[in-house]
């Protein structure tokens, strides 16, 4: 189980209630409830926290890898600075 750094840990923030997060396993939590008093759960991904919340999760996990990088297959930033 990789850990994330107490560094990174804390500068990382939920996505929607703006807390804290805290390693719990193979995942982040949230210090604050949300809204419906739950705490939300991120997973932690090949050492990566995955924090989009749950709503954005699926549909970025069901997007085709190449819409993730705008189909750029290049090595160009897609943004470069000019």
């Amino acid at each position: 189980m990789p850990l994330i750094s107490p560094e990174l840990l804390s500068v990382l923030r939920c996505p929607v209630t703006g807390s804290a997060l805290v390693q719990e396993g193979e995942e982040l939590v949230a210090a604050s409830p949300d809204s419906n008093g739950q705490k939300l759960r991120y997973a932690i991904e090949d050492g990566i926290p995955l924090l989009l919340p749950p709503e954005l999760l699926a549909a970025a996990t069901a997007a085709p890898s190449d819409q993730h990088d705008g189909g750029r297959h290049d090595g160009k930033p897609r943004h470069a600075a000019g």
